[in-house]
């Protein structure tokens, strides 16, 4: 275990600088002069001058100690990832006002939408062929059908403005995450019932399962103790593809409900050409994503023994 550990965390050091390298060719060389993305075409020369100076854009790309590609290495590595130009403040302290209601909302939405789905999919895997399992499915496909934005614009009008049952706009308090929270949940738990089934269906009919039905034992026990374990490879697989969304924040339901998370903070770094701020959450995400198909990957061998070989 441990050396198959070590392998894949070495495996990890070249994706890590190439994301490093292609984050800083996009930003500073692709993207154009970053003074004149802030300040505008019509800048003056004095003015981008000193917008240089000040970030560092005037030191050389790469071929120096003291270049910009190293100046952002280091900064990657010790956390300091620039100073956004919009809130005049260093960006680790921008995206830290913007983890809280993003995990917030989000991290609910993953536990419980996945919980659900595998609830409903066990269910509809043992009455496999019968109504329940095809009401199931039926109903699945019908989540699937709606639109991502109808489900909020249909919250917020019945749920919220006609009913009263929940606040429209606003984070002042867990109450104001109750309706965005269901919302993220409907809107992703019927593809998710449909996969965790077919996981599961297609371990029901292997030689193993008939071998524990004869030895006598019940449905229920077969089902959790050996067909959900074997299940859960290409579940966590699914389920691990979900994770840095749980960090880069939900675009959709922040703007909709007034939620201050990483998905607003980005979209306006977008329209406000805060490229430190946008350069960190694309390099963070991308770096969350390679680590979390890391942890993956280690819990492969945890839950299959035979993957470490």
């Amino acid at each position: 275990m441990l050396k198959y550990a070590l392998k894949r965390l070495w495996e990890t050091v070249p994706n890590t600088f190439g994301i490093v390298l292609l984050a800083f060719l996009l930003f500073n060389v692709v993207g154009g002069s970053p003074a004149q993305a802030v300040l505008g075409k019509n800048a003056s020369a004095e003015a981008v001058a000193a917008f240089n100076h000040r970030f560092g854009y005037d030191k050389p790309l790469v071929f120096s100690l003291d270049s910009q590609f190293t100046s952002f290495v280091k900064g990657v590595v010790v956390g300091d990832f620039g100073y956004s130009v919009e809130h005049q403040e260093p960006v680790v302290e921008v995206l830290k006002r913007g983890v809280g209601p993003s995990l917030s909302l989000t991290v609910p939405i993953l536990i419980g939408g996945t919980i659900l789905a595998l609830m409903a999919a066990m269910v509809a895997a043992a009455a496999r062929g019968r109504i329940l399992d095809r009401a199931i499915l039926v109903g699945s496909t019908v989540l699937m059908s709606v639109n991502y934005v109808i489900w909020v614009l249909a919250g917020q009008y019945f749920l919220a403005y006609k009913a009263g049952l929940f606040p429209v706009w606003g984070y002042r308090s867990w109450f104001y995450l109750a309706l965005p929270v269901m919302i993220g949940i409907l809107s992703s738990i019927g593809p998710d019932i449909r996969f965790f089934r077919a996981a599961i269906l297609d371990e029901i009919y292997r030689p193993y399962v008939l071998t524990a039905r004869a030895k006598g034992l019940s449905g229920p026990i077969i089902l959790f103790r050996h067909v959900l374990r074997n299940a859960l490879i290409p579940i966590v697989t699914y389920v691990s593809l979900s994770i840095p969304w749980l960090f880069t924040g939900s675009l959709l339901l922040e703007s909709f409900f007034g939620i201050p998370g990483l998905g607003s903070v980005s979209i306006n770094a977008i329209h406000s050409s805060d490229m430190a701020v946008v350069r960190t959450v694309v390099v963070l995400g991308a770096l969350l994503y390679q680590f979390v198909n890391l942890a993956t990957d280690l819990l492969y061998a945890v839950l299959d023994p035979r993957v470490r070989l």
